[in-house]
């Protein structure tokens, strides 16, 4: 624990960049991966769901290696766990949700080009915007204002051309299905972002990582729980050898795709939760917006996917209403440092107001 307040800053500015490179590796390469396993055979929505969360216990390593770390400078007192009952409960509440948006994503993935999914999931920051406003009190400009209604109106755009770039084989009624549940999928995410950093500040102890670390393997967990029955319901289990055999890339290549899936989201989830945590909801949702529109581009580049004037639009209306938020972050971050050194230096601001005309 950094025992200045400069190196607390630092910390956290360095905690904050390295949860940013997780999120976004996970955030590129888990619909891309995911949609690959679509391509090429595969058709289990819910056990590619599982995925989205079944590598929760790959957070036992962090967990254990801090455990260690305090364990060697506390001594055999050393707490294992700092989670309370309350927070698990609220944890555990968040991923019974956090599966529900699992499968209504997976479902978009899986019918939808991963360049029209990611441009859909893009509204996320609207939707995280209006719940950030009622549950955190989140304050907003006219630059957030205006991403949250560019980022609407790209998706908009993409509406009206619903269908254009339909898949072959796939009926006009899944299409469309998969357009709203993913839509679904953003609107629910919105309010778990907003959710979680609720969970921090209502919580009556110290957010370290250990603790967001705890928090995240409880809602994985209670997010794959969910998604289990729904594969016990689905024969999913019983499923999955037979899948692996006829899978076009041969079944070694199955079960490293399965693999990659599991991993890549895992880094999704700690990522987040690690920006929600030294930075804000609001800035997690405009990061993951950022990266969708990569991500789109490479759908484009990898699955040979149509780039439609639809899609470029809406691929402009985001890049757009991206650069509007970062611009309004920028001038409130520059106005809320210029305040705080102001009131840290009251000696300097009175010499400066006595050198102001009368």
């Amino acid at each position: 624990m950094e025992t200045t307040e400069g190196r607390s800053t630092k910390w956290r500015r360095f905690m904050l960049v390295l949860n940013c490179v997780i999120l976004s590796i996970g955030n590129c390469g888990g619909p891309l991966i995911s949609r690959l396993y679509f391509l090429r055979g595969g058709n289990r929505i819910w056990f590619t769901s599982w995925l989205v969360t079944g590598a929760w216990p790959l957070t036992f390593i962090p967990l254990a290696a801090a455990y260690a770390f305090r364990r060697s400078t506390e001594g055999p007192t050393t707490k294992l766990f700092f989670i309370t009952p309350k927070l698990f409960a609220s944890a555990a509440a968040i991923g019974v949700f956090t599966g529900l948006d699992d499968y209504l994503y997976t479902y978009g993935v899986a019918k939808l080009p991963v360049s029209t999914s990611a441009l859909l999931i893009a509204t996320q920051l609207a939707f995280t915007a209006g719940f950030a406003f009622l549950l955190v009190k989140q304050k907003f400009t006219a630059y957030s204002v205006n991403a949250i209604v560019l980022l609407t109106m790209g998706a908009g755009v993409l509406a009206f051309g619903a269908s254009s770039d339909r898949p072959n084989g796939e009926s006009n009624k899944e299409y469309i299905l998969g357009f709203i549940l993913t839509l679904l999928a953003a609107l629910l995410y919105g309010f778990i972002l907003p959710w979680i950093e609720l969970v921090y500040k209502q919580a009556k102890q110290a957010i370290t990582y250990t603790l967001v670390l705890e928090i995240q393997l409880v809602m994985c967990f209670a997010a794959t729980a969910f998604c289990t029955v729904g594969m016990i319901i689905n024969k999913d289990f019983q499923a999955i050898s037979r899948e692996a055999n006829e899978f076009e890339m041969g079944k070694a290549k199955y079960y490293v795709v399965v693999i990659w899936t599991a991993i890549l989201w895992q880094c999704f989830y700690v990522g987040a939760v690690g920006v929600i945590c030294y930075g804000s909801s609001l800035l997690s949702a405009v990061i993951i917006a950022v990266l969708l529109s990569v991500t789109e581009v490479l759908g484009v580049v990898f699955y040979g996917e149509k780039f439609e004037s639809q899609k470029g639009i809406s691929l402009a209306l985001s890049l757009w209403g991206m650069v509007s938020y970062f611009y309004g972050d920028f001038k409130i971050s520059r106005k809320t440092n210029k305040t705080i050194n102001q009131n840290q230096n009251p000696e300097a601001q009175m010499a400066q107001s006595q050198t102001l005309p009368m």
